[in-house]
Formats: structure tokens, C-alpha cells, sequence
């Protein structure tokens, strides 16, 4: 069997290359630099929104699974970042191209892709969080317009966004599946209130958001009136990828070997060190069985298949992967790794204390571990549904 790359594909890598060699310099690292003048430029060179069309504002090129897996291996490769993502882009960029309308299409998807509109995504509530569907935040007509009541919670980047894609309940009178919809609107509209939630990293990623008489046209719905469940579902499943991204846990398994061939202990590197090596080891199998399995989603996709279980699992075994390589690096840098910023001896600024409580949460969050398990045994395996408690 002959694994290597035809001369096209080698040639591709070759320009990946050079790009990476001459705009390597010039690309944001952490917090510094331009982001969106970043995006910009991979989006006209085809290493962003590769795939999606031009007159949407992506590269418009045809997809092809090799040619991605080549981006991603040289831009991990170079410790370049892969360009912005987030719940605008990786989310509802495809939903829109899905299920959005012509003018939804024409007026979100390229300000997103280009960082210009960040959004954020009104599902959790208080009540209604592994059982979405039991959300309560209502949309009651008056005019052209639905006037929203309600609250949400864990929303992420609420506080910095510009727009939000929402779940509100339009029929009160339906089970609860139905007569949901999926509203598009601005984070400015009067009667938003947002309130930030401090989560364990001292930081606060999440938001709580109260909605009050919020009005907002009946016209930025996307798909029908009631069917906001179905659409829901495809954000969700774009959710999961994105939350389980490869990618993302490449990079980590690339600062990972670096931070292992640079620390000491005692004169010795890490790397050195056969139990740390050997825990290196297995994780980079995982990580690798990650990047074969995005692309056997990929050839799914282009196929026009339905990958069944194998895309449930992706958001469960990609979020504990994150967490595992995170827990390992502090494991290996023993005292330093409990550290906290102002602490001189600090590595990578805590980026790995960061990543090891925030991939916690995501363990919860996007659907619990837990649940994440019973939907691959329900839906993906054909088991039995969980049985539910008698009711007193």
C-alpha cells in the first residue's frame, strides 16, 4: 500500500510552506496582534472558509480532505494559529449555509467569517439544560415583531458580542419539541441585560441574560416558525465538532512536546523521563486516532454521509482528550504546575492551569459527558432509552 502524497498534494504542502515561512512573523501570538487582520488574510489564500463560496466571503474552493489535513499538519507544525473560530463561525456559518435564507446568507455569513460580528448563543437556561427542550424564554407577537421574555445562562462571549443566535418559545400551546424557534438579533436591543458568571479560571467566561420586552422582527427567524428545534440540532452537531476540534488538540500535543524537551528537573529534561515519556506516548496515539477520525467525518460529509456514531462521539472524546493533555502538563512541571499568575516561576504565562480548569467545564458544557454517553448508546448504538424515575 502506498500512503505517500501524489506530486499535487506535495506541491500544496510546499506553498503551505512558504506561507507559513513568510507570514510566520507577523502572525498574533496569544492575546497580541490583529486576529482579524490574520483572518483576512488565510481567508485569501484559502486557509480559512476554504470551502465556503465566494459570494458569501469565503476562498470557494471545492472541498478536499487531503488538502485540509495538510493546513492543519503545517500550521501546527509552524505554531501558526488556524484562524479565528468561535460560535459565529464554526457554528452558525453552517447553519445559515444549510437552513438560512439568500438574504440571511448574504447579510451574516461573511461579517462573521471576517470577525467583524462576534455572537453568542442563547440556549441554556436555568431550567432547561441537558433537557433543552424544556426552555420557557417566550416570543409573543405584536405586529411585525415578537416581544421576548426570559433568561439564559453560560452564555459565552455575551458580554463582547454583537448579535445572538436564540432559542424562544413562539407556541405555547405545543410540546415542548415544537413550537420552538430560532431567532437572529442584536445584543443591543433594549431590554438585553447581561451579567457576567466567574467561573474557577478567576475569569468570567460565562454570562447570564435576562431578556425584558425585547422586540425583534419576526423576519429574522431562520427556518419556518415552530421548527426551531430542527434547526437547533444542526447548530448542535456543529457544536460538538467544534468543542471536539482535532485540531485544537494537536496544537496543545505540539506545546506539550515542546514544554517536555525544554523543562528540567534536576538536570534532566522531562522528556528524559521514561514514566512522563510513556504518558506522552499514549496521548499522542489518542491525538493522532483524533485526526484520522476528523478526516474519516470529512470523507463522510463529502459523500454526502451520514457518519452516525461515529460523529456522536466526538464532542465526549475530544473534550476529556483536551483536558488529559492539559492534566499531564501540570502533572509533569510538579510544583510550578500549581502555580498562579504573579508567581515569577510561572510557565506559558498559565496557560496550562487555564486550559486544565476551563476543559473541565467543557467536559459539562455543549451537553454533559454524561449525556453525551447516553445519546452514543441510544442514537448511535440502538440501545434502550434510559429509563425515567416514577413519578410520586
Amino acid at each position: 500500500m502506498d500512503l505517500s502524497y501524489s506530486p499535487e498534494y506535495e506541491a500544496f504542502r510546499t506553498e503551505v510552506r512558504a506561507f507559513a515561512k513568510q507570514h510566520g512573523a507577523s502572525a498574533p501570538r496569544g492575546a497580541m496582534g490583529d486576529m482579524r487582520a490574520w483572518q483576512k488574510l488565510l481567508i485569501s489564500n484559502g486557509y480559512a472558509a476554504r470551502t465556503i463560496p465566494k459570494e458569501y466571503g469565503g476562498f470557494g474552493a471545492e472541498p478536499d480532505v487531503l488538502k485540509s489535513r495538510i493546513i492543519a499538519e503545517e500550521f501546527i507544525a509552524a505554531g501558526l494559529p488556524m484562524g479565528m473560530a468561535g460560535q459565529g463561525i464554526s457554528m452558525l456559518v453552517p447553519t445559515l449555509l444549510e437552513l438560512g435564507s439568500e438574504e440571511q446568507k448574504k447579510k451574516f455569513i461573511g461579517p462573521t467569517l471576517r470577525g467583524e460580528i462576534i455572537w453568542c448563543q442563547g440556549y441554556s437556561e436555568p431550567g432547561a439544560g441537558s433537557d433543552l427542550a424544556s426552555l420557557t424564554t417566550r416570543a409573543v407577537e405584536d405586529g411585525d415583531d415578537f416581544v421576548i421574555n426570559g433568561q439564559k445562562i453560560w452564555t459565552s462571549t455575551a458580554a463582547q458580542a454583537d448579535m445572538i443566535f436564540c432559542l424562544v418559545r413562539t407556541e405555547a400551546d405545543k410540546p415542548k419539541h415544537e413550537g420552538i424557534s430560532y431567532l437572529l438579533f442584536s445584543m443591543k436591543m433594549p431590554g438585553i441585560e447581561v451579567r457576567p458568571l466567574v467561573t474557577m479560571t478567576g475569569r468570567a467566561e460565562f454570562n447570564e441574560v435576562f431578556f425584558t420586552d425585547v422586540r425583534v422582527p419576526k423576519k429574522d427567524i431562520v427556518g419556518e416558525r415552530g421548527q426551531g428545534w430542527f434547526v437547533a440540532n444542526a447548530t448542535l452537531k456543529h457544536e460538538r465538532g467544534m468543542l471536539g476540534d482535532p485540531n485544537q488538540a494537536g496544537t496543545r500535543l505540539k506545546a506539550l512536546i515542546d514544554l517536555m524537551q525544554n523543562e528540567e528537573i534536576d538536570g534532566r529534561r522531562l522528556m528524559d523521563n521514561p514514566v512522563f515519556r510513556d504518558r506522552l506516548l499514549k496521548l499522542q496515539a489518542r491525538v493522532h486516532a483524533m485526526e484520522f477520525h476528523g478526516l474519516r467525518l470529512l470523507t463522510a460529509g463529502l459523500r454526502g454521509e451520514d457518519p452516525g456514531v461515529a460523529r456522536l462521539i466526538v464532542k465526549l472524546m475530544g473534550c476529556e482528550l483536551n483536558h488529559q493533555l492539559a492534566a499531564f502538563a501540570i502533572d509533569a512541571l510538579g510544583e510550578l504546575g500549581i502555580l498562579y499568575s504573579g508567581s515569577p516561576h510561572l510557565r506559558a504565562s498559565g496557560t496550562w492551569q487555564t486550559s486544565y480548569m476551563f476543559d473541565l467545564g467543557l467536559i459539562i458544557g455543549g451537553g454533559t459527558a454524561q449525556i453525551q454517553k447516553n445519546i452514543i448508546s441510544e442514537r448511535g448504538l440502538g440501545m434502550p432509552r434510559e429509563p425515567k424515575a416514577a413519578k410520586a
